[in-house]
Formats: C-alpha cells, structure tokens, sequence
C-alpha cells in the first residue's frame, strides 16, 4: 500500500449520526453559545449531541444538503462556507466555534474574516495525515506536517489533503493566536460511519468460519470511537483546552489481535482467526489497511503506524470507551441497517479472495 493510497482512504467521510451522550463528561458551569461549522456529517451530529446534552445553545451554519432532517429544532444558517453566504454570520457572536468542514486554507481565512473579532475560541477539526513522516516512531505533535508546492490548491487528493488540512490549522492561527484548538484525529469509528473500515471485523466475525487476520497480531493499531471525540471536543471548549491534538488511542496500547479477539468474544465466540504472516500477504496482494482495515504493519514508510503518541490530549481531558463497547455498538448499529446496506461492505477483502489467501497458506505450511 502506498501513502497515497492511504491518505485518500483515510480522508473519506462518514454517514451522520446522532447518539446520547456517555457520563464520561462534568458539566461546565458555563453554559456556551457554539456554533458549528457543519454539524451533520458523522462527527458533527454526535458532537451537537454532546454539546446540547451538556445544556450548551448550538447554532448551526452548512448547506442544508446532508442529513437535513437532523436538528431541525436547531437554528440553522443556510449557504455554503465557501461563497460570500458565510458573511450571514457578520456581527454574530459566539463563546466558540467547531469547523468540521474545513479542507483548505481560504475557507478558513473567509470564516475568520467575517468571525474573529466577536468568537472566543475556535476548534478546527484536522487529521494526523498532516504529518509528512509516518516513518517515525513515537510521533507526538511536533512532527513535521506535509507540504505543497502549489498551496494555493483546493483539488483534496490523497496527496494535498494532510497538507491541506495543516494550512487550515497555520490560517486559524494566523488569524487567532492562542485562541485556537486543533484537533488531529486518527481512524474516527462508530455507529454511523459509512466507510466500514471498522465495522468489517465485527460483521466478518460475525459471519464466521475461518477469518483471515494480518500478521501474527502483535501489531499496534489507534483509532478513536466518534463519540469519545466528540464529547471530548465539548470539553475542550468548557474548559478552555487549546493548542494542538492527536486524537486517538494512545500509541502502542492497543494490538490488532486484541480488537480481532473481543470481536470474537463479543459476536461470534466460534468464528476462528488465522493468523497470516505479513509477508505471505504481501506475496498475495493483500493490501493493509483497504483489505485488512485498521492494520498498517509498522515497517518502511510506516514503521511509526500504531505508536503515535496521543499522550497530551489524554493529560487534557481525553477518554476512551472500552473496546468491547465500540465493537459491539457498531455491530447493534450496523445490524440495523437495511439487509442490502448490510451484504455491501465497504471495506475489507472480498470473500473470494479471502478463502483463496488461506487456501494458499494452509497449503504452503502442509508442504
């Protein structure tokens, strides 16, 4: 699997969702006036979700084309961030702001022209496909982020787009310093999230048999439950937490063996893993990450996936619901779905191919 590859995969878009709010949080005694940039995607519903659980007022501003039936108790501001409509918001103040639809710079520098001088904080929604060296191992916030000959580009691609998204953090800082929250996600998962890219290994387990599984599970994995986020978000703006974030599991806690086995505890106790060398799949074409999801075997240009270090934002209030209960929400979630929905994954490798990878690796260890 190439970098490209995996950055365009990583930067797809989730399904909207809206789910109740853990106790995870302590509510501020300040209730805030937000605004969110969006807001009915994947992580905006949950996030308004959070935000109005803990009493907050949520005004919303995006085009009124995904999700619409969501929050229509809210108020929402129509037009598109990226025309002249975001001057609808010109003299609005608000304690905060939440912008989970920023992919390039001039839609950040269009929002803070219009906004800066009537918001107190601004929480920017980025992604750890900014950092331009995956090769290290124990990334924290200061690794290097990406960079484009072109800046002035707005064509997202598996190559612009962590670049992209590290000009937007540069320009709302630009804009307003020390006033500013940004938030590197990684793998955001959960009900809703219509890529699959963790709802493969519960539904496979799910259907049982024999489940191909990469390499021999010692390898670390991160992602982040999209409520977990969310809720952590709301904190962040209660509590005055600003600077810059990884988002996810923290760096080398979590195996891929580990998510695999509570899949199994918790769906399908007789479904079997078999384990395959991660050379074989190679040797096989199996591609980490689109065909396996999740896993990216730390070697190369990837030596440092799976230990990036998440510490800081786990010291500022981060926290993260147990494994077996994001495998087993998104399986309730996912099971709910239309049948059709349920027989089209969107991830993982295909039946086919499957039996035939541990065809050919059951025959390769009887010889």
């Amino acid at each position: 699997m190439n970098r490209r590859n995996f950055l365009k995969n990583a930067s797809l878009v989730a399904a909207a969702g809206a789910l109740p709010l853990s106790s995870l949080l302590r509510a501020g005694d300040k209730k805030l006036n937000i605004l969110v940039l969006g807001g009915t995607g994947f992580l905006g519903p949950h996030t308004v979700n959070a935000a109005l659980a803990q009493g907050h007022n949520v005004t919303l501003f995006n085009r009124g084309k995904t999700n619409p039936e969501l929050f229509k108790h809210l108020e929402t501001v129509k037009g598109d961030r990226n025309t002249d409509a975001i001057k609808k918001l010109a003299g609005r103040k608000f304690d905060a702001v939440i912008d989970t639809s920023a992919y390039y710079p001039r839609s950040v520098d269009m929002a803070m022209d219009v906004m800066k001088d009537n918001i107190g904080q601004y929480l920017i929604v980025s992604t750890i496909s900014v950092y331009a060296n995956w090769a290290q191992v124990g990334m924290d916030e200061s690794g290097e982020v990406g960079k484009l000959d072109d800046p002035t580009t707005e064509e997202v691609t598996g190559e612009t787009y962590g670049p992209l998204k590290a000009l937007c953090e540069q320009a709302a800082e630009k804009h307003m310093p020390g006033r500013v929250t940004v938030i590197r996600p990684g793998l955001i998962v959960g009900p809703r999230d219509k890529t699959d890219r963790f709802t493969y290994w519960p539904m496979r387990v799910h259907k049982g048999g024999e489940v191909l599984a990469p390499g021999d599970g010692s390898d670390h994995i991160q992602y982040i439950d999209v409520r977990d986020l969310g809720e952590w978000m709301i904190y962040c703006l209660e509590n005055s937490v600003l600077g810059t974030y990884n988002a996810q599991t923290n760096g080398n806690d979590i195996t891929i063996k580990q998510l695999l086995d509570t899949c199994v505890e918790t769906i399908n106790p007789s479904a079997k893993l078999v384990w395959v060398p991660t050379d074989f799949l190679q040797k096989h074409e199996v591609a980490p990450w689109q065909e396996m999801p999740v896993w990216i075997p730390p070697e190369s240009d990837y030596a440092g996936a799976g230990s990036m270090s998440s510490e800081k934002a786990y010291q500022n209030g981060l926290k993260e619901r147990p494994m077996k209960a994001v495998v087993k929400d998104c399986f309730d979630w996912f099971t709910s779905l239309p049948e059709e929905r349920q027989q089209t994954l969107r991830a993982g490798i295909s039946a086919e191919k499957e039996a035939g990878v541990l065809a050919a690796w059951k025959a390769s260890q009887a010889g």
